[in-house]
């Protein structure tokens, strides 16, 4: 009830009241004078009890509401064009990776159009902003899109939200841009993600500046074909009136050594954590065992068991991919901190541009950053070796470095017989001088590490705590005689012996690995009736040994099984990887498992195309009779048994190759026609 008191009811009720209460002693006045003090002030407490208390909040504020509102006001901004307005950027480049390529040219290409051009740049990874927030970018602004085509014509993780936003309808921009895309002839939708986002932005009313550029990694030029398209854009930018300014090396980062931090204060190795919304959370994973398929000196091929029970929000389904973080030898980290003349020593990394996120988890140690966080064993580009001329210790070096540079031919020559990685051109450029690189250089220029992905050749109905890998240990020999060591294969295989010197030997210790799991669409089919095709050669039979063991479990459990074949391409008999167990499960199926093998490298050269071009009738009996097709291994052998089922196909029954590719197009819309393929 709420107490409601006038004035007019204070003034005629108080002399009444001391009519009534009229004292006769000097206690009495004393008395009558409490009391009416007490009652007036209770009546005029009343009104102010009425009015809201502007403070009364805080007598049941909590501590973590205050700060979970301080996060919600600090939460980042998902608008892309008040984003560039707040920060005043004239271009933004937008980047869509998978393994970290596209968004290594996003931010070398910022970099440039800054130093070159005066420009301020945005580098935006796709994933951070709303992608209907492009719709509102002003004309006067410019947008670059360096985005890549990932296994059956996907984007990128990244990519997802903003490839929904493309595939829509009813968009209106303004929006002036270039596109750059990053592809593999090998694959069937060879840079698909670029030519569908290109036609839908012009569908949308944007207005590209300049023709589309397109990567194909086929035979390794991605760096040649961007550098071209990367000239076409300067051209275009002259065009626009834009003017080239004096270029000289301006820092994005600041690195600073500090020698107050104790090793507890560092960051010791964990990769950065990946937030695409098909992986898991970045946990370090115990190897139970290793085992070297192969059995011989010379090649090897690993099987891993892992465990995840001390992971509990880690699972993973048949079919997925575990994806390995490696890290770098120690000869090469240690190379590396010769050839510039620095040792180990605690470093902090900040942003000079409050754009521009460290990626890199700070504070940390040089030799970590060289081992764990920066790629230096890849081999460096055209582009990267004349970066370093501004940085030789001498003219001969500068020379060297520039005569290389700008050479194509004399580049691949020398690329094709030297393992060349950022130390080793350094060394040999200059071998008895310490270079005055910038780490910040460093940082801004080498890709930064990448997990490498591995199918999972287990299956979570048998083993859900404890996936297995296949990963074949890559070594690619050189010209000259010497090979370059496959990253991640190497790691791996040096967990098998933990004495090997190759890498540093606390990051051995207890058999762990950093891993996360990646969701995949190559699934069986959910009716384990129905008859399946795979195709398989190397370690691609990986994702198929687990399809085998986990239909064979449904069968001993009463459930009806379909008919199978698998072929299978290898060099030869000793490669044959999981042959004594796949042996065993075709006898446990009683006829319903077939297998077909071709070996390349015993007498005639068969390859799996080849069988399957031979069994094509029985193929496709099958396929029009419901089965699901599935496709692992190399991009450039999945091309090939389509190739030689198709024309097969086109002469059975008569089709055109435009026939044969609605075909196509249809059983790989309904997921019948699966590829899980990389190279």
């Amino acid at each position: 009830m709420t107490l409601h008191v006038s004035q007019t009811f204070l003034t005629d009720a108080i002399p009444k009241i001391s009519i009534l209460l009229k004292p006769t002693s000097t206690a009495d006045i004393l008395a009558l004078a409490t009391v009416l003090l007490c009652s007036t002030s209770y009546l005029l407490k009343g009104i102010a009890w009425n009015r809201p208390d502007s403070h009364a909040s805080q007598l049941f504020q909590r501590p973590q509401l205050a700060d979970g509102a301080l996060i919600q006001s600090k939460k980042k901004d998902r608008n892309i064009a008040r984003k560039l307005e707040e920060h005043n950027k004239d271009v933004v480049i937008f980047w869509g990776s998978q393994s970290g390529t596209a968004e290594g040219l996003a931010n070398r290409i910022g970099r440039e159009l800054h130093l070159r051009f005066g420009l301020e740049v945005l580098v935006a990874d796709l994933s951070d902003y709303d992608a209907e927030t492009i719709a509102l970018i002003p004309e006067s602004k410019l947008a670059l899109l360096m985005i890549s085509t990932y296994g059956e014509g996907d984007p990128s993780d990244n990519a997802a939200a903003f490839w929904e936003w493309v595939c829509g309808k009813g968009q209106t921009l303004n929006l002036r841009y270039a596109a750059f895309g990053l592809g593999n002839s090998n694959y069937t939708h060879y840079n698909r993600v670029v030519d569908v986002t290109v036609t839908a932005l012009d569908g949308f009313g944007a207005r590209s500046i300049m023709p589309v550029g397109k990567a194909d990694d086929a035979e390794g030029g991605t760096e040649e074909d961007f550098m071209a398209w990367k000239e076409r854009l300067f051209e275009s930018l002259h065009r626009l009136g834009h003017e080239e300014v004096e270029m000289k090396y301006l820092p994005t980062f600041e690195v600073l050594e500090d020698d107050s931090l104790a090793p507890i204060d560092l960051h010791d190795g964990e990769p950065v954590p990946d937030v695409a919304r098909t992986c898991s959370p970045i946990r370090p994973l115990k190897v139970l065992s290793i085992m070297d398929l192969f059995g011989s000196g010379e090649r090897n091929c690993l099987h891993m068991d892992l465990d995840l029970s001390d992971h509990p929000d880690l699972h993973y389904k048949t079919g997925d991919h575990l994806a390995v973080w490696p890290i770098n030898p120690e000869a090469e980290v240690q190379l590396l901190l010769k050839a510039l003349g620095i040792t180990e020593s605690p470093i902090t990394i900040k942003s000079l541009d409050p754009t521009i996120r460290v990626k890199i988890p700070t504070p940390t140690s040089t030799s970590t950053l060289f081992r764990n966080y920066l790629e230096i064993c890849a081999p460096v580009s055209r582009e990267t070796v004349l970066g370093l001329a501004q940085f030789a210790p001498n003219q001969d070096a500068k020379s060297y470095l520039e005569v290389l540079g700008k050479d194509k031919e004399a580049y691949n020559s020398f690329l094709h017989r030297h393992y060349l990685t950022i130390s080793r051109i350094m060394t040999l450029a200059s071998p008895n001088t310490a270079w005055n690189v910038p780490l910040s250089y460093l940082i801004e220029t080498l890709p930064h590490l990448q997990p490498r992905y591995y199918s999972i050749s287990s299956s979570s109905v048998i083993s859900p705590r404890q996936p297995s890998i296949t990963a074949l240990v890559v070594n690619t020999p050189l010209a000259s005689g010497g090979t370059v060591p496959g990253l991640t294969s190497n790691y791996l295989l040096s967990l098998s012996n933990p004495d090997t010197q190759s890498y540093s030997s606390d990051k051995l210790e207890g058999g762990k690995l950093f891993a996360h799991i990646r969701k995949s669409k190559f699934k069986l089919p959910v009716q384990s009736s129905c008859p399946i095709i795979m195709i398989a050669a190397g370690t691609g039979l990986a994702p198929f040994v687990a399809f085998l063991t986990e239909r064979k479990k449904l069968m001993d459990i009463g459930r009806s099984v379909g008919e199978m074949i698998l072929f299978f391409g290898c060099r030869d008999v000793s490669d044959f990887i999981y042959q004594e167990q796949i042996e065993v499960l075709q006898e446990a199926f009683g006829g319903k498992l077939t297998v077909v093998t071709a070996f390349s490298r015993m007498g005639e050269k068969v390859y799996v195309q080849d069988r399957i071009a031979e069994r094509s009738e029985e193929v496709l009996r099958m396929i029009e009779g419901g089965a699901n097709v599935y496709i692992c291994g190399r991009a450039n052998m999945s091309k090939d048994v389509e190739r030689a089922l198709g024309e097969r196909i086109k002469v059975g029954k008569g089709w055109s190759d435009e026939e044969l590719g609605e075909w196509l197009r249809k059983l790989k819309a309904m997921r019948k026609w699966q590829e899980d393929v990389w190279g």
